[in-house]
């Protein structure tokens, strides 16, 4: 756990840093890296994180509720956050404060519940037992880490057109902290049985939910006029690629 608590800050903290270096990175190289994450996070979400809660003890017509309500939850927090999560470099209209305020709230809530994902290896272990597979939380690492990477990069580029250096800094640590503290927020609550094990399954169901409306909608948004880019097919395929190679072969 301590591992990817630094994988997860560092990763959004480095990348979030290559505003101040490379402020004028090409849109055409960002929106390629982000179908790439996108595209593996979709297929590690039907691969991986779908089929293990589905067969995990948990009731399935409850559990597609709770991937539906996520789902929708992500299109609520995408309000506030004005997409970051996405790839979407600008804030929303009004107040400049309001809109840092906003943003801010719903990447938090966003990366967080992300975050508890990652604790699932000591949460489920003995409802996962009779699965008959063993999965390597590592392949869901790297969906996070690839999704997290872009999203801090909008965030910085969007800080920083609105405040100091300092300030964006400041707010890009905050971010940072989220997805870590969110894996050992959960874990702590579930081990001490604060909450029933049940809700494991709402929580994981919510954000499972989160990450299908994030991928399709990075899908969607880089074909606004539904023609057919090679670059971003191939993009899609290689991660998509990677992601069976993870999780079958490896």
């Amino acid at each position: 756990m301590v591992l990817n608590f630094i994988l997860l800050f560092f990763t959004a903290i480095l990348a979030g840093s290559l505003v101040f270096f490379a402020p004028s990175w090409k849109d055409k190289y960002f929106k390629l890296f982000l179908v790439f994450a996108g595209s593996y996070l979709f297929s590690i979400t039907i691969l991986h994180i779908i089929p293990e809660l589905f067969d995990s003890g948990f009731d399935s017509a409850k559990m597609g509720l709770y991937i539906l309500i996520g789902f929708l939850l992500q299109q609520i927090l995408e309000f506030l956050s004005s997409g970051i999560e996405h790839g979407h470099i600008h804030l929303p209209h009004g107040p400049k404060s309001k809109g840092v305020l906003t943003v801010m709230l719903g990447l938090f809530i966003h990366a967080f519940l992300e975050g508890t994902l990652l604790s699932h290896g000591t949460l489920m272990g003995d409802t996962t037992a009779h699965i008959g597979h063993s999965h390597s939380e590592n392949t869901l690492l790297l969906g996070i880490i690839l999704h997290k990477g872009p999203a801090a990069f909008a965030l910085a580029a969007v800080l920083l057109q609105v405040l100091s250096k300092r300030w964006t800094l400041i707010l890009l640590v905050v971010f940072a902290l989220a997805s870590p503290l969110g894996m050992i927020s959960s874990s702590l609550i579930f081990q001490s049985g604060i909450l029933e094990k049940e809700w494991i399954g709402v929580l994981y169901g919510l954000v499972t939910g989160g990450f299908l409306h994030i991928s399709t909608t990075i899908f969607f948004e880089s074909s606004p006029h539904h023609k057919l880019q090679l670059n971003k097919l191939l993009v899609s395929f290689l991660a998509a690629g990677l992601a069976i190679i993870s999780e079958f072969l490896i």
